[in-house]
């Protein structure tokens, strides 16, 4: 059914469709360039609930709730959902899929669980073991500064190269039911370590693997960078671009007229106080869903590569002083 291409790739010889998708979003994301294409914004941070963590839980059911309502669904009709989110032991996915009683696959890849979610519940479908299936993500500014760095009470400085945690969810149907976009194909990524300690700098982190990423998928497809409307990575910012720019020169390839980042996408860092710009697992889905597939959909890109970036950190390893590893997940998303 599918056939393995390359070194790291696969190309689907039955490609599943992005049926439908949804993003949902908080009120800093809302004030962003994206702000009236996101489906529904959240002006309270916390949802309604009592803590950062179950707000981040209620983001991925409304995301969920409104991907399936656009395409017509009901929860019993999902085979399985491919979903992850930042916090330890995925509880933000564990909580907020709970109720939905489909069979769940958490999923962990740092900001690249997009991509992670995407290439898994896609082989799934192409494969035959499922109709329908959701990939969904999260993050939230709350839970994640309250895990991986300061109470926000503490009030701390960030320094120019940090970027800003999206507060934000996407949740993707995929289907054998035809649509206007596919995934043709999926190139997964390997663990890059270029020794970067800073983490607050995740775009000098992540920038390494997503070089080695869209290298091995322009060779493994035998491609120039060309022949892709667009190469989109996750949350790379500013500084993480310039750097991704440079290392992709240096193996041959040079793409920028094509790269765009959700980082830079998402919000004004001039006029929003973000620094380098967004990140997180939201970043990436709610950028994809807002503004990346309706282009598709509509044709104006009939091909693009999909990059969604994850720094593989813990509290632990911080903490212990080991370096900060990059990986990056590669989709083909195209227009049909």
């Amino acid at each position: 059914m599918n056939s393995m291409t390359g070194e790291q790739s696969i190309s689907f010889e039955k490609p599943p469709y992005l049926f439908a998708s949804a993003s949902v979003a908080g009120k800093k994301e809302g004030e962003g360039p994206l702000g009236e294409k996101i489906d529904l914004i959240c002006e309270d941070p916390m949802l309604g609930e009592e803590n950062w963590e179950k707000a981040e839980s209620m983001l991925q059911i409304k995301a969920i709730q409104l991907a399936l309502e656009k395409a017509g669904k009901m929860p019993q009709q999902i085979r399985y959902i491919f979903a992850g989110d930042l916090l330890g032991q995925l509880i933000a996915t564990s909580f907020g899929v709970e109720e939905l009683e489909i069979p769940l696959f958490g999923l962990y890849g740092a900001c690249s669980t997009c991509g992670e979610t995407l290439s898994l519940a896609a082989m799934t479908v192409s494969a035959g073991y499922a109709d329908q299936v959701l990939a969904v993500t999260s993050s939230h500014f709350g839970s994640a500064e309250k895990q991986f760095r300061f109470p926000l009470g503490y009030g701390n400085q960030r320094p120019l190269s940090a970027t800003w945690t999206v507060t934000g969810s996407g949740a993707f149907l995929l289907s054998a039911q035809k649509s206007h976009a596919k995934i043709t194909g999926i190139t997964t990524g390997k663990v890059v370590d270029y020794g970067v300690r800073d983490s607050l700098n995740m775009g000098a982190c992540m920038a390494p693997a997503a070089a080695d990423t869209i290298c091995q998928n322009l060779m493994d497809f035998n491609r120039q960078p060309q022949d892709y409307d667009r190469i989109i990575t996750g949350d790379l910012g500013y500084v993480g671009q310039t750097i991704l720019l440079e290392l992709l020169k240096e193996k041959g390839f040079d793409i920028k007229k094509q790269h765009m980042d959700c980082g830079i996408e998402i919000y004004d860092r001039k006029l929003q106080d973000t620094h380098s710009g967004g990140s997180g697992c939201g970043c990436s889905a709610v950028t994809l869903s807002a503004m990346i597939l309706p282009k598709i959909e509509k044709g104006d890109w009939k091909r693009i590569l999909f990059v969604p970036t994850g720094a593989l950190l813990s509290t632990v390893s911080f903490n212990e002083g080991q370096t900060v590893p990059g990986i990056a997940h590669a989709v083909v998303i195209e227009h049909c």
